[in-house]
């Protein structure tokens, strides 16, 4: 069965074909400024990447391009061949605890739900209609990123503020990157051979989000009523005090949409470092002695290890396995070291000749990552957010 995984943005679609149950991947690409004069898409195939320059002036274009796409490269005959579409929807609100098959029900919600993700939702919703008109007969799936977390409770998903916001307004913690953490969850499963697992799971990359499972299921984790809570990330500014905004406003006669689009766009990394929102640049400018480089990354380690140690709490202290995954936790190799070398007193030790041999750019992609006397075993395992994506609507419709 061959099941298409899509990612749509506002101007952007990223998919990738596999052929399930197998999870092989057949191609992927990626097309961007849909409905700009300067758009553009990337196809990889048997590991040899290509760009076209192309006018694609909105998402039906791009699937018409996609479809030529694979069947140009012999990847796909006929469109018979494609099974299903499953699509990354951000926000399932509260209504959404599981992958759907999509019906005009379903649309009607998503678009609903517009309020609480209105840069994704909306978007989200076009590359799902792009591909209801180019595949008539074939299902649609949505995937939602918040629904793995609809597993907390009261305790973790409240917000000290008057109870009717939430009845009315349905303010709440929601967390996102769920399809990351359910992948690493399900993968983590099979490896230590249990269904109850307990993990800690820092997927860090330009955002970040940890989790904290328990008994398989999501328990608690960082991002919350938005992807701007918890810890600082490339851009964003994680968790503050809420008087700092309009203590801003006032004081620098700035608007609430510019301090928003500060604290999402030019704080975390880039705002302390004044480099980079990227972690690699971050890492030669601290080798040059940048104090503000040496800076950010303190703070981004010391937010990323108390975390750890609160989940750690939160479980009880039963912790089958600390995990890293998504960019910098599959990649970043130093950074790995100092959140570690910070957990000690939870009885966490690194073993720096495994840490320093994995990395997506190594040989060995994933592994165990601490002494065999270690309390708790991390390991770092690539996420795969397109498969999960592919593995829900394999599930819902074969």
């Amino acid at each position: 069965m061959k099941i298409l995984s899509v990612n749509a943005g506002s101007s952007s679609l990223k998919f990738t074909l596999f052929e399930m149950p197998e999870g092989k991947e057949l191609i992927n690409g990626y097309f961007e400024k849909i409905g700009f004069e300067d758009s553009f898409y990337s196809i990889k195939l048997n590991g040899l990447k290509e760009k076209k320059q192309k006018s694609i002036k909105n998402h039906d274009d791009a699937v018409k391009v996609l479809i030529e796409e694979m069947i140009s490269n012999k990847v796909i005959d006929t469109l018979d061949e494609i099974d299903a579409v499953g699509h990354r929807v951000v926000h399932g609100g509260e209504k959404y605890s599981e992958s759907v098959i999509i019906d005009q029900e379903v649309v009607d919600s998503i678009n609903d739900l517009s309020p609480l993700a209105p840069l994704h939702n909306p978007a989200n919703l076009i590359g799902v209609k792009a591909f209801i008109n180019a595949l008539k007969d074939k299902p649609n799936v949505a995937v939602f990123d918040t629904a793995f977390h609809q597993t907390l409770n009261e305790l973790h998903y409240l917000y000290a503020i008057p109870y009717e916001l939430y009845e009315n307004n349905k303010i709440r913690k929601y967390g996102f990157h769920g399809t990351s953490h359910k992948y690493i969850t399900q993968y983590m499963k099979k490896e230590l051979n249990k269904d109850d697992v307990n993990l800690i799971i820092c997927h860090v990359g330009s955002g970040g989000s940890l989790c904290a499972v328990k008994d398989g299921k999501s328990y608690d984790t960082t991002m919350g009523f938005t992807p701007n809570a918890g810890i600082m990330m490339g851009t964003r500014s994680g968790d503050i005090d809420y008087s700092i905004i309009p203590y801003i406003i006032k004081e620098t006669n700035t608007t609430l949409e510019e301090v928003d689009n500060m604290l999402n766009k030019k704080s975390g990394l880039i705002g302390i470092s004044g480099v980079s929102s990227d972690h690699r640049d971050i890492e030669e400018e601290m080798a040059k002695g940048n104090k503000l480089a040496i800076l950010a990354n303190d703070m981004y380690v010391n937010k990323i290890a108390n975390y750890i140690a609160t989940y750690y709490l939160e479980l009880d202290g039963v912790v089958d396995a600390l995990v890293f995954t998504a960019g910098l936790g599959e990649n970043a190799i130093g950074f790995r070291k100092d959140v570690l070398n910070k957990l000690t007193s939870l009885g966490i030790y690194l073993d720096s000749e495994k840490n320093d041999s994995i990395a997506g750019f190594k040989d060995k992609k994933s592994g165990i990552i601490t002494t065999d006397d270690s309390k708790i075993s991390a390991y770092v395992v690539p996420t795969n957010e397109e498969l999960m994506i592919a593995l829900d609507t394999y599930n819902l419709v074969k």
